[in-house]
């Protein structure tokens, strides 16, 4: 039995292995307990003495089974490290790189081309108060746009600024004329969502201030932006039309080539005009003048890339942005 027991011990490959070895000569039910319970039947002389060799056949098989746990515990273990082990010496494995979202990378390319035009970028605040939005910018008190169906309210009476404009007013308070400067963000209206309309989009806005800026400077600098973005021989319209914080106002489109169409055609883009002299007001200016236009980035990005819903800007649809992954 010792002969059997120590071979098995010797063999056993797993820790499982092991423990049924050892129930099989040691447990409760096992070769060598059934043996000790068998001593009492034989006399005192060869109980005592059969009994002393079966208890050193226990502790001998308990040492066994021991000294062989530890030896399959080392195994493991070196089996473990050597599966985790790490080759210091190899190239580091290259993680997948995202991209810029499409509308990051319009807002990048207009950015470079107003600073190449020599304008400072400065971003505001997006929770306005009513004063910036509207009163500052002289929108009457009865005006559509203070409309809840307009504008998103907070019931502490601010605002998500429905334009980019309250910076305007902002940034004049702290600086003193001459400057340009280009107003890059996000924007809120309650509007009913669908393939043209969204609650929250982005626009851009530009405000020059110095002396004896006119419309002939106004429509130079959307010039310089439109032939920067389009090409040299890109034209630009300007329209009549009316915005509470300009005078004279006007809407203003480029001409290029559709990449959807392949046709040439007029592109609307945004308002702009004269700073109205409330608004001048408004900051302490006197004898200032100056112009400002803004437009809304989605419907450049949707017009120039063929998008036909503004949703999918937003739906982070893998297969839509992965389309536009590094397009400028």
């Amino acid at each position: 039995m010792r002969d059997q027991a120590i071979r098995e011990i010797a063999t056993s490959t797993t820790q499982q292995e092991l423990q049924e070895v050892r129930v099989k000569y040691l447990g409760k039910k096992g070769r060598l307990t059934q043996r000790l319970r068998e001593l009492g039947n034989l006399p005192a002389e060869e109980r005592r003495q059969l009994g002393r060799e079966i208890n050193a056949m226990k502790a001998e098989l308990e040492q066994a089974i021991s000294h062989r746990k530890h030896e399959l515990q080392q195994s493991e273990l070196r089996q473990k490290l050597e599966g985790e082990r790490v080759d210091v010496t190899l190239p580091g494995v290259p993680f997948k790189a995202g991209g810029f979202h499409l509308l990051t990378h319009v807002i990048n390319r207009l950015l470079d081309v107003f600073v190449s035009l020599g304008y400072d970028v400065v971003t505001g605040p997006e929770l306005e108060t009513d004063y910036y939005n509207f009163s500052a910018l002289n929108f009457p008190d009865d005006h559509p746009a203070r409309d809840e169906q307009d504008t998103f309210f907070t019931v502490d009476g601010r605002l998500l600024r429905t334009h980019t404009s309250p910076m305007q007013v902002r940034y004049m308070e702290r600086h003193k004329p001459p400057f340009k400067i280009v107003v890059p963000g996000k924007v809120f209206r309650n509007e009913a969502v669908d393939a043209t309309h969204e609650a929250m989009f982005h626009q851009l806005e530009a405000l020059v201030v110095g002396e004896h800026i006119t419309m002939a400077d106004l429509k130079g600098a959307i010039s310089e932006m439109a032939t920067a973005l389009i090409g040299s021989e890109t034209k630009t319209r300007l329209q009549p039309s009316f915005f509470p914080f300009v005078e004279p106002g006007a809407e203003f489109a480029i001409w290029w080539e559709n990449p959807r169409s392949g046709k040439e055609e007029w592109l609307e883009l945004g308002g702009c005009g004269m700073v109205h002299p409330k608004v001048f007001e408004a900051v302490g200016y006197q004898d200032a003048t100056g112009f400002a236009f803004g437009f809304g980035i989605e419907r450049l990005a949707l017009v120039s890339y063929g998008i036909p819903d503004i949703r999918y800007l937003y739906q982070s649809d893998l297969r839509v942005l992965k389309q536009f992954r590094g397009v400028l």
